[in-house]
């Protein structure tokens, strides 16, 4: 065990190391929190919603449905400006994290991948009808701004709100943004700016130094999408869409996937590394997308693409943070004879129910213990295993709404699907964590605190 544990030091400690002080994988880290307000107040409007008219609907409660439609209006009114165009506000959040990893001016930056994204959007639509309007329609249309010609509507200045703004942005920004942040920043450290005097307000000093940069930004965004319009395949958000984000995020619906990242978030979080904060770039731009597109889909009436998403490890596998460390609290304050173990789990239980395991984690310790090593894997191995397994079947619904991470389990997960079955499910994985445990705490108690470390 002990040459095992060595040769991953040896081999993947290195990895999750440089993977964490990657720059840009710490800005798509960085940006994917930044948009976490937007995402709860998104969140939480959902969940009002489904509390006060979509539940309220199957049982046919259309009374109280109707007297609740003010606040279902609000609530619509704030899944609008959050959730909805997650992908716009993300197209931000990402220059901006970028440009500070850097060390140049931000809001510039973050405003040149906004611009960069709407860039990258159809601006136009074409409607071919069945059979031509009437010249009243035809006039109210023309009127707008659009074209009419027999039976053919074609307009510009039109982005397709519910398309493209959501979820379905992530891969566009991260490209084509990524791109123009770039020549952005190359720009900028090359002293490529206009230089005000000391006596210049700040603000207006650091507007000016970013003209130059954002300007050669924006006219090399502005040549590929025009020459990517020429090429009749479409817009690049679209060939993007189907070219790299729909094989990824299908890619990730599949049992290994899922698997190896859970067995990569152990290991690095054994090593003492945060393997959810050094992986958080993969689960955030692959599963976090997947997850958007779950709760947009759900609040527009519509069926759930994705069956696994972002807290689907949260709710079924990372019970009480990474390694379902709250079952080994419970085997240990059940049936741990060792006063220094028992100390340290009473400590850690309270934060452990909000999924924080960092107590357990660095005081028992589980990092570098070659005793805790085996159930610290293969718990959540099994546990994904099963979840997987379940949601395969159909016997839980997947996610549906967003969130907080620190929620405590059984809660989280009946908010998270609206499905009594999840907690059922939760609680059978709660179970089979602390068996995996139990095992191991017992032949801690036979070894001791003197037992070697690696």
């Amino acid at each position: 065990m002990n040459a095992f544990i060595k040769w991953l030091d040896k081999y993947m400690v290195p990895i999750a190391t440089k993977i964490g002080s990657v720059r840009w994988l710490v800005a798509l880290r960085d940006a994917f929190i930044a948009i976490m307000p937007a995402t709860m107040a998104g969140a939480v409007a959902t969940i009002l919603n489904a509390l006060l008219r979509d539940l309220p609907t199957q049982f046919g409660w259309t009374g109280f449905v109707n007297s609740m439609s003010g606040i279902i209006g609000v609530n619509g009114q704030v899944w609008t400006g959050t959730l909805a165009i997650l992908g716009l506000i993300f197209a931000f959040t990402f220059g901006y994290q970028l440009a500070v990893q850097y060390k140049v001016e931000p809001i510039t930056a973050g405003i040149v991948t906004l611009g960069t994204f709407l860039m990258s959007l159809p601006q136009g639509f074409t409607l071919n009808l069945t059979h031509a309007l009437s010249k009243g329609s035809a006039a109210s249309l023309t009127a707008a701004g659009a074209a009419v010609d027999g039976k053919t509507v074609t307009g510009w200045g039109y982005f397709n709100f519910g398309q493209f703004f959501g979820a379905s942005g992530f891969f566009t920004v991260m490209i084509m943004g990524g791109l123009a942040a770039a020549m952005y920043i190359f720009l900028m450290k090359r002293n490529f700016t206009i230089k005000m005097p000391e006596s210049v307000p700040p603000a207006i000093a650091k507007a000016f130094t970013g003209i130059i940069p954002a300007t050669g930004a924006f006219y090399v965004i502005g040549i590929v999408t025009w020459a990517f319009g020429k090429l009749n395949v479409g817009t690049i958000i679209e060939w993007i869409s189907k070219t790299i984000q729909e094989p990824l995020l299908g890619m990730s619906q599949g049992f290994w996937a899922v698997l190896l990242m859970t067995v990569l978030v152990q290991v690095f979080w054994f090593f003492g590394l945060h393997g959810t904060n050094v992986l958080g770039p993969v689960l955030d731009s692959i599963w976090l997308t997947a997850q958007v597109a779950n709760i947009n889909a759900y609040a527009q009436g519509h069926e759930l693409p994705y069956m696994w998403t972002r807290n689907s490890f949260d709710l079924y596998v990372w019970i009480g943070g990474a390694g379902g460390t709250l079952m080994l609290l419970a085997a240990i304050l059940l049936f741990s004879k060792r006063d220094d173990q028992r100390a340290v789990a009473k400590l850690s239980l309270a934060p452990g129910l909000f999924n924080v395991n960092e107590p357990v984690m660095f005081g028992l310790p589980i990092v570098l213990d070659p005793i805790y090593f085996i159930p610290f894997i293969l718990a959540p191995v099994v546990m994904v295993a099963v979840a997987y397994g379940a949601l395969t079947l159909g016997l839980v619904s997947p996610i549906k709404t967003q969130i907080v991470w620190s929620m405590p389990p059984i809660m989280n997960s009946l908010v998270a699907t609206m499905d009594w079955r999840a907690p059922i499910l939760q609680i059978v994985n709660m179970a089979i964590g602390f068996v995996i445990y139990l095992p191991f705490v017992k032949v801690a108690n036979r070894v001791g605190p003197e037992v070697d470390k690696v």
